[in-house]
């Protein structure tokens, strides 16, 4: 394999600086700093967006914890607070609604139901 011209070092200026370090760098699509005097206007909380029902993230935690739980009630039991704080942030990052996050809830605890129960459904009414 060759190398490019210079053997594969950059050149340096004679400060000992390396050229490509010399020009200004800007990341693109982002704005340049503030003029002086001009504070910038900061972003405030958006609302959740009305398709935000249900909360896939607390019904994937509850849904974790209740199935884990009635065999194993130790994990089960270190697995709820989690859950339950997955639950808050979802509300208090503004992402969810307190609605959408019982509903999720709601979700979840049906579906560790019936993972729970569908083996045994099956197996009694046959495939």
């Amino acid at each position: 394999m060759a190398w490019p011209s210079g053997g594969g070092q950059r050149s340096c200026r004679p400060g000992g600086r390396p050229a490509h370090l010399e020009r200004p760098v800007q990341a693109a699509g982002r704005p340049g700093p503030a003029p002086e005097g001009v504070v910038p206007a900061r972003r405030g909380r958006r609302p959740p967006r009305p398709s935000s029902l249900p909360s896939g993230h607390t019904a994937a935690a509850v849904a974790f914890t209740a199935t884990v739980a009635p065999t194993w009630p130790a994990a089960g039991a270190s697995c709820a607070v989690p859950a339950a704080m997955v639950a808050l942030e979802r509300v208090q990052s503004g992402a969810h609604y307190p609605s959408d996050v019982a509903a999720g809830a709601a979700i979840g605890l049906a579906s560790a139901w019936l993972t729970r129960r569908a083996p045994r459904l099956i197996l009694r009414h046959g495939p």
